[in-house]
């Protein structure tokens, strides 16, 4: 077996069988320890080449259809929560466990405790969120959680129930598309993008080990694609 029959194959599982990239890396597997173990070729193992899995681009709702989103949900409190979560970033698991003590007015920030990977973060707190907080807590005077369960005050509400209101409000707002948690979460960061914040700061906002993670976005904001000026337009103008 030589380097480029090993090259040939990987081309054919790709181009004629096409089959998919976890089956293609597990072929690769399957070649390295025959390679290693059963034909002692440890200089093919360098020629092996595995297959990236294909993310597909997130869904990403409008300015306009998170509005109509968040008005068509019918219940103050999940209305809350979802507004919270579009502002400030959050995935589900952090919005739901959120307490009055971590909304900080003297320094405008929410402190997200329990976050993915044990961070505890800090996110910009919007004034106009700070408002609408403000009524909401008279209105539902919550005690520890800002967000409790319908039937256990100590308990946070559930996921299910979180998903099926989404589920009905993007029906009710008839968008076309489905709007969850995660996908405001990246609304708000395309939004942000769209408006000229910096990578790296949205990147810290969405609590993302790498840059790399973050730049998802720049291929679905196309506000920031629309702006991009071609080098046609510095042309001389005689051309």
């Amino acid at each position: 077996m030589t380097a480029e029959e090993i090259r040939l194959w990987q081309v054919h599982l790709r181009d004629e069988r096409k089959v998919s990239w976890s089956a293609f890396n597990i072929a690769m597997c399957a070649l390295k320890f025959l390679c290693r173990e059963v034909l002692e070729r440890e200089e093919l193992i360098p020629r092996l080449r595995f297959m990236r899995r294909e993310r597909p681009l997130p869904v990403v709702p409008s300015a306009e259809e998170v509005f109509r989103f968040l008005e068509a949900v019918p219940v103050l409190r999940y209305r809350m929560l979802l507004t919270v979560a579009y502002s400030c970033g959050l995935r589900l698991s952090e919005a739901i466990r959120l307490e009055a003590r971590d909304i900080d007015s003297a320094r405008m920030v929410v402190h997200v405790r329990r976050g993915k990977g044990r961070k505890d973060p800090y996110v910009t707190l919007s004034p106009v969120l700070l408002d609408l907080l403000r009524a909401y807590w008279k209105s539902e005077r919550p005690k520890r959680l800002l967000f409790p369960s319908p039937l256990h005050a100590d308990r946070p509400i559930s996921v299910t129930t979180i998903e099926k209101c989404c589920k009905r409000a993007s029906a009710a707002a008839k968008l076309g598309k489905r709007v969850t948690v995660r996908s405001l979460r990246h609304a708000f960061a395309t939004h942000l993008l769209e408006r000229g914040t910096s990578i790296r700061v949205i990147q810290i906002l969405l609590g993302h080990s790498s840059v790399m993670t973050t730049q998802i976005y720049t291929h679905v904001s196309n506000e920031a694609i629309a702006k991009v000026v071609s080098p046609l337009d510095h042309l001389p103008r005689h051309l």
